[in-house]
């Protein structure tokens, strides 16, 4: 193996134990939201994370690898600070606002994983693990983009209003 190659089974294996740390986290973060919406959403981001590590588990595959977690501290961190914004919030009407600010800065990890990834597929021309890496990246896009949807037309204003009143 090359060094970026060991450098890419590292950062793979970082990144399978996030969306593993993810799938255990979501459910706690379903429970927590108040809107219905977020609730389908975190729900349906569940079932995309579950895939993703599928698909994670594929791309070892094509490097001859056992799928093995290595603990990602980031999102061990993440989801730390995930459940202290739950417990903060609990029954507030910030409630959602909170659990949408943590499921972001989730998102905004995992991305910018996935896209170095990415880089590092195509550097090394493992075209079938750039095109399920690609495939993680596109939903974890979408999956920000509706948080922040749904943060602008629902959660902020509940928070703002609560504050004005």
């Amino acid at each position: 193996m090359n060094e970026l190659e060991e450098l890419f089974i590292a950062e793979l294996q970082d990144v399978y134990s996030a969306e593993n740390q993810l799938i255990k986290a979501l459910p706690k973060m379903i429970k927590a939201a108040q809107s219905p919406e977020l609730r389908q959403a975190f729900e349906e981001h569940l079932q995309q994370t579950e895939q993703h590590a599928e698909r994670i588990k594929q791309v070892f595959e094509v490097f001859d690898k056992p799928a093995r977690a290595k603990k990602c501290k980031a999102m061990d961190g993440l989801v730390d600070e995930a459940k202290e914004l739950i417990s903060e919030n609990k029954g507030s009407p910030a409630a959602d606002a909170a659990l949408i600010s943590a499921a972001q800065k989730v998102e905004h990890y995992e991305i910018a994983t996935y896209g170095t990834l990415c880089t590092w597929a195509k550097l090394l021309n493992q075209r079938q693990a750039l095109d399920l890496l690609k495939a993680n990246l596109a939903e974890e896009e979408t999956t920000d983009k509706r948080l922040s949807s749904l943060a602008m037309a629902q959660a902020n204003l509940k928070a703002s209003r609560a504050v004005a009143s």
